[in-house]
């Protein structure tokens, strides 16, 4: 369609939704951002409404994929400053919490016992207490047992942490001295473990623990720190039509910034890149690069379809009562959160960033185990684009980002960002430096709405037998 061509509408369009800007043939490929979203399943004529009704994805299993490099280089700007709390491995943390892990679930109830009871530790230099039950730990095999092994070690060893309590039960798989032997290096004197099961009275045993940890940290004050030490998770959560055109560029333009200083940011949820991953691997800097993230691809489309599941059973309802109508609709929005930036490195899931820069790494797309694995890699905070807002928190500050006015209008105790101005005369450049200066004032201390709220939650992944 021509620029300044008016389009009349046949039907009523919701905000968010596509309409065919010109008629589309039964068959003939649905093109948005440049890149086909689906195929239309009947004759579309100009002005209609285009949705699940009419349109059907394009996507198959696994692929094989050419190696076309469009890597733009970074020009390095330097680096401002932020006031956080170095850590003897060289990172910062822009947090000095005290965590309550427990290896199992079978001492969920008393990691919330003893956050209860800490919470009289708080104040000078702790900024918070909290505990992060889950249900795995025991009864796990193979890959779920090492996952929870490894993201509770890679917890264990966070930034944002001046003190951690790994709190086992004492007869479990994935024990305290399976968690200390994943960490490996790791500062002891932030690092205290607790069997239940050794002692007498754990509660009281627990709070001897974490009040020895919150006296080490009462001397901590924030000094300046280059944003070269952050790391940042990027996310979707439910979209709407918008994300891709306001929050996810919004959050890409962030992500160039942050990388021209020498930050990381990291992308995630790999079923949620199906349709636009041609787009990540053209920005792989090397043919080893490309081939790792043909294999992030292609082993998450195995792993659906080991399971006899269609990759494509996606988007959500919400994301479809927003406007998304196929995977790679929503696809090719939600990379946009990794701007232009060459990929720098490929994780595994449970594996932490090494390089700085662009990262893509393993997990799914569930929200909260998708953060959570975020955190686990080393992301100080997590930013969180949605369009259908969400109230929920990860282990590390979580940054939620508006596709829309109404909802950050509506919402105002979920949402922290307001991407939406976009559509109201902001310019991009403009958003994304104002999130950047956001995200430098949330790693100084200042609390998102979630912390203001009390949440804080984790999610490991599983994806195997239950014994």
């Amino acid at each position: 369609m021509v620029e300044g061509t008016e389009l009349t509408l046949t039907t009523d369009v919701p905000a968010g939704h596509k309409a065919a800007l010109r008629d589309i043939a039964v068959g003939e490929p649905v093109v948005k951002y440049g890149y086909p979203i689906g195929a239309a399943t009947c004759n579309i004529p100009a002005g209609s409404h285009v949705h699940v009704h009419n349109l059907h994805t394009l996507l198959s299993g696994e692929l094989a994929y050419e190696h076309h490099p469009s890597v733009e280089p970074v020009q390095p700007v330097q680096s401002v400053t932020f006031p956080g709390y170095p850590r003897r491995d060289g990172r910062v943390g822009i947090r000095n919490e005290l965590w309550i892990l427990p290896t199992v679930g079978g001492v969920n109830d008393v990691a919330r016992a003893l956050e209860r009871r800490a919470q009289s530790l708080v104040g000078e230099g702790v900024e918070g207490v909290y505990a992060f039950p889950h249900p795995y730990g025991c009864s796990q095999m193979g890959g779920d047992q090492e996952n929870t092994r490894q993201i509770l070690a890679d917890l264990a060893r966070h930034p944002n942490v001046g003190g951690v309590l790994v709190l086992g039960l004492g007869c479990e798989n994935s024990g305290v001295d399976e968690i200390r032997a994943h960490m490996g290096e790791y500062d002891q004197e932030r690092v205290r473990f607790l069997v239940c099961q050794k002692v007498e009275d754990e509660i009281e045993a627990g709070m001897e623990l974490l009040s020895a940890l919150a006296d080490g940290m009462r001397s901590e004050r924030r000094v300046p720190c280059p944003a070269s030490k952050l790391t940042v998770g990027l996310k979707c959560g439910g979209s709407d039509g918008f994300s891709g055109i306001t929050a996810n560029p919004v959050i890409g333009g962030f992500s160039d910034l942050l990388i021209a200083q020498g930050g990381s940011t990291i992308l995630t949820e790999v079923p949620e890149m199906f349709g636009a991953e041609t787009i990540l691997m053209d920005r792989c800097e090397t043919e080893e690069l490309f081939q790792k993230t043909v294999s992030l691809i292609n082993d998450f489309k195995r792993y659906f379809e080991e399971h006899h599941q269609t990759i494509y059973e996606n988007p959500s309802p919400g994301n479809k009562a927003g406007g998304i109508s196929t995977l790679e609709d929503k696809a090719l929005g939600c990379t946009q959160k990794s701007g232009f930036s060459p990929v720098k490195d490929v994780l595994a899931y449970g594996q932490r960033v090494e390089k700085a820069g662009l990262n893509l790494l393993s997990a799914p797309g569930n929200d909260l185990v998708a953060a959570t694995a975020l955190a686990a890699a080393g992301a100080q905070i997590v930013l969180f684009s949605t369009g259908r807002g969400t109230p929920f928190a990860s282990p590390v500050p979580t940054v939620k980002i508006a596709s829309n006015e109404d909802l950050a209008n509506r919402k105002r105790n979920w949402i922290d960002f307001n991407a939406g101005q976009l559509l109201s005369g902001k310019e991009l450049p403009e958003l994304s430096q104002a999130l950047m200066d956001y995200v430098l004032a949330v790693a100084g201390g200042q609390e998102v709405c979630s912390e203001r709220n009390g949440y804080h939650d984790m999610a490991i992944f599983k994806s195997g037998v239950t014994l």
